[in-house]
């Protein structure tokens, strides 16, 4: 058995392939990570694109940032879903909130909000973007390239801030331009001394800020996407007379105690929502919707909408808010 596994090795490398490359394809809408270094990660994925749905301005994809995780994530509108992928972090869930078609997006942006992740840009993360159209394993595909030079990005920020060009001599990995060449010029201008501009000239040649740099331009793959028209999935089957709706617990558990107004309210306005739990779990969700509105109300509402509420219900708790604010006005 040994002595095969030699031979077809042999055959193998002597017909130019390596044994790396008998591996399988990686899965299409999941992250995998290509390399990964001290300086910088490299991480790639292939998203099913039949079925995407624009997500603000004819965008099908949107890049978010959480500060907190130093992770770069994309959403995705697929179907009635939006789903937030990691690109940082391949082996975190993903973020999945449901949506019908009079969610809007700034719904759907408040729930990633509490979550920690903000509208961004993968600049902004210290990250470069390759995004284009593929065929990959028969499928249609959205490919997203994505390289993190964050760790690189602030070895040279500190170096330049310190004018201190020793301490990146070292590094031999190129950092792109664009997420650099900024903070450099704003510290160039502030350099007070010959020594000071000196220091930053010499880190300047390292990043080679003087030379063109070629720039992979996603513009071209993004209006060829948004012309593309969404397949719509095959309706379900209708279930027989006798089958009861199965009710999935842990989505009730997590809306009736943990999901944000903004989650709550968007799944109940799904139209398959009230066919899929009890008459009674419909109910306890419809009371914590209410009691979450009021809440919401109660905290970041205005003067004039407690007011409005306040008309309708008569709830001593909208009073005593109004009272509240109308003394901070008066101060």
């Amino acid at each position: 058995m040994l002595k095969k596994a030699l031979l077809l090795s042999l055959f193998l490398l002597l017909n130019g392939c390596s044994l790396n490359s008998l591996s399988p394809l990686g899965e299409v809408d999941k992250v995998q990570v290509v390399s990964k270094n001290a300086s910088v990660s490299h991480y790639r994925a292939y998203f099913v694109r039949t079925r995407l749905k624009p997500i603000k301005d004819n965008q099908k994809y949107l890049y978010f940032y959480n500060k907190k995780k130093k992770d770069l994530a994309i959403l995705l509108h697929k179907n009635n879903h939006y789903i937030l992928y990691s690109l940082f972090h391949p082996e975190a869930a993903k973020i999945t909130i449901r949506a019908h078609k009079n969610t809007r997006f700034t719904a759907i942006e408040k729930v990633l909000e509490k979550q920690g992740y903000h509208l961004s840009s993968p600049q902004d993360a210290g990250a470069t973007s390759f995004v284009a159209l593929r065929l990959y394993k028969g499928i249609k595909t959205l490919l997203v390239e994505v390289k993190d030079y964050s760790a690189l990005q602030i070895k040279y920020q500190q170096a330049i801030k310190n004018y201190n060009a020793a301490s990146i001599h070292h590094i031999k990995t190129k950092l792109p331009h664009s997420l650099i060449s900024g903070y450099y010029d704003r510290y160039y201008k502030q350099a007070k001394s010959d020594e000071a501009r000196l220091q930053l000239k010499i880190i300047a040649k390292k990043l080679q800020l003087d030379s063109l740099e070629e720039i992979q331009s996603n513009e071209e793959a993004k209006a060829a996407l948004a012309k593309e028209i969404p397949e719509e999935p095959e309706e379900p089957k209708a279930p027989k007379e006798q089958e009861e709706p199965q009710v999935s617990t842990l989505s009730f558990n997590h809306y009736a105690k943990k999901a944000s107004y903004d989650e709550l309210d968007i799944y109940l306005a799904e139209s398959t929502t009230k066919s899929t739990l009890s008459f009674n779990q419909y109910a306890q969700l419809e009371q914590r919707h209410t009691a979450l509105k009021e809440e919401n109300l109660l905290n970041e509402g205005s003067l004039e909408e407690l007011i409005s509420a306040y008309k309708v219900t008569k709830k001593p708790s909208y009073k005593k808010r109004i009272l509240e604010l109308m003394k901070e006005v008066q101060k």
